[in-house]
């Protein structure tokens, strides 16, 4: 049965990825998110002059347990600021867009898979869209959440994101659920 949705999981896939850039560009849900820096010249020298690969880091940071743990941490821990960084390379906006394509792909995928397991040929449009968006909801918002809660991320955005991917994904699969 898998093999008969791949008309939906492709289908999903391109309108996925079109609907990521209606939120992302002309919606603007995470315009938001990141904010400039106040002395953003002065901070991006300080980066240069640090020549911080490139990479993910934590600020204060240790390297054990025992460091976590030590009195020098917790003063700098309360001295504050306290944050992560992250170093990209140059952005290659083609790579970028390509794995956001694998991605909602991959997803697509695996929603079918999970529906071929509760559902059956000819199941109506409503058992199916329940399923898939149930499914798809929790797929999209899951990783999202735990790490907003870790590293203060704002998740409104992607909230938003997760009902229009999920509701967008049981339509297409409901609407093109096979018959037999």
């Amino acid at each position: 049965m898998l093999m008969s949705l791949w008309i939906p999981i492709l289908v999903a896939s391109a309108t996925l990825f079109f609907a990521s850039f209606l939120s992302w560009m002309v919606v603007q849900l995470h315009r938001k998110d990141w904010v400039k820096l106040a002395k953003e010249d002065q901070f991006m020298q300080a980066a240069r002059d640090c020549e911080i690969p490139v990479g993910s880091y934590m600020f204060p940071g240790c390297d054990s347990a025992a460091e976590m743990k030590s009195e020098a941490y917790a003063k700098k821990w309360e001295a504050g600021p306290c944050g992560i960084l992250s170093i990209y390379p140059k952005v290659n906006m083609g790579r970028n867009l390509g794995l956001t394509f694998l991605y909602f792909l991959v997803v697509s995928f695996c929603l079918a898979y999970l529906a071929t397991l509760a559902l059956q040929p000819g199941a109506d449009f409503m058992a199916v869209f329940r399923f898939v968006s149930t499914a798809g909801f929790m797929t999209f918002l899951a990783a999202i959440v735990q790490h907003a809660i870790w590293f203060h991320s704002r998740i409104v955005g992607h909230v938003l994101e997760s009902i229009a991917y999920a509701a967008i994904s049981g339509a297409i699969f409901a609407a093109l659920w096979p018959t037999v």
